[in-house]
């Protein structure tokens, strides 16, 4: 008998700037490296919560996920804490999955730079 779990998968992304169309690349290939390496698709994710820094001010990083069709899934946005000397344009998220892996198989994912906010989860 297959027990499943619902673990949470973390990952982020860094932007070069606080431009729409790179918004939506970088979030749309955030949330994809996260369904793949991790073997999911978009029927598996029960919600996911986005943050970003507060230098990010021209889309909502939800608004760039459903690009990819999830309409009934819950996304949330919320602003990352303002920590002097924190990096720059980081869209964060953490999406909470239904899948038969346990947590120590999960795949954490942090992408264009990104990989060093948490070199200990960076695949």
């Amino acid at each position: 008998m297959m027990i499943r779990a619902d673990p949470a998968v973390r990952g982020a992304t860094q932007l070069q700037a606080d431009d729409r169309d790179e918004m939506i690349d970088a979030v749309v290939e955030l949330l994809t490296q996260v369904l793949a390496r991790n073997g999911l698709s978009t029927d598996d994710l029960i919600s996911v919560v986005f943050t970003s820094t507060s230098d990010l001010t021209v889309e909502f990083p939800a608004a760039a996920a459903r690009t990819l069709g999830i309409g009934d899934v819950p996304l949330l946005c919320a602003q990352e804490l303002q920590i002097a000397g924190a990096m720059p344009r980081v869209v964060r998220l953490m999406a909470h999955v239904e899948c038969a892996r346990p947590r120590s198989q999960i795949q954490h994912v942090y992408l264009r730079g990104a990989e060093v906010l948490r070199q200990d989860l960076a695949q």
